[in-house]
């Protein structure tokens, strides 16, 4: 790939992050030539390159904590690049990859796309066609960040609930009544109460609809809850 200087430095330069952050775009190729090519289109589009010769390489580097995105060859030295992304899939959501090969075929692309691949792009590609990808995949990174972000706010939420106010909160999320929930627990009902108020306002609800459906991002209330002991204790 070469970089082609007709291109105005305008038309490529990129918007950061919402929050200011740049982001990184991380390129794992064996190649120096696409390694130097592409680290010198990525950042005259505004974003920070970072390039790695091999898989072993890329792993051993820091994680970032600003939006990013892989741009990775299928076939490095050390490992398949189908292997790599199957790797930091689970552990890394919030990297989206973008494969780029000279040897591309049908059925490893397809495999490619169905393990999340936001594209699959066969050497020599147009420029154009790569920062599109880039950006798509920017835009899924920054919405995951957003979404382990909130969902770490939930978790802190939730952690700050005494134990009595969780089992009253899966509980009554189960679709148990007031009444109900001060049988299985053992309490009177103001008890019932009290403790649903406190939940309301530490879960940050703004209504019982709005708490049902904080509960059941944190995996609370989706199957039935089985009742806790009954307990006279810690009202």
């Amino acid at each position: 790939m070469h970089i082609n200087p007709s291109i105005p430095h305008d038309e490529l330069k990129r918007t950061a992050s919402a929050d200011t952050q740049t982001p990184i775009v991380f390129v794992v190729d064996d190649d120096v030539s696409v390694r130097e090519a592409l680290e010198l289109l990525i950042d005259s589009a505004g974003w920070i390159a970072q390039t790695f010769a091999s898989a072993a390489d890329f792993l051993a580097a820091n994680r970032p904590g600003c939006p990013n995105c892989m741009i990775l060859d299928v076939y490095l030295p050390d490992r398949n690049g189908l292997d790599l992304q199957k790797l930091i899939s689970d552990d890394r959501r919030e990297m989206p990859i973008i494969f780029v090969t000279g040897q591309g075929d049908i059925p490893t692309s397809v495999k490619a796309m169905k393990a999340g691949a936001v594209e699959f792009l066969t050497k020599p590609f147009e420029e154009s066609d790569l920062l599109n990808a880039v950006e798509d995949a920017l835009r899924r990174s920054r919405e995951a960040i957003a979404l382990d972000s909130d969902m770490d706010t939930l978790r802190a939420r939730h952690a700050s609930l005494s134990r009595r106010e969780r089992q009253v909160l899966a509980l009554v999320v189960s679709g148990l009544m007031n009444k109900q929930v001060a049988y299985e627990l053992g309490i009177s009902m103001v008890t019932v109460k009290t403790h649903r108020g406190k939940v309301m306002e530490k879960m940050q609800a703004s209504s019982f609809a709005d708490l049902v459906s904080l509960a059941g991002k944190l995996g609370i209330g989706r199957e039935p809850t089985a009742a806790p002991e009954k307990v006279s204790s810690a009202r």
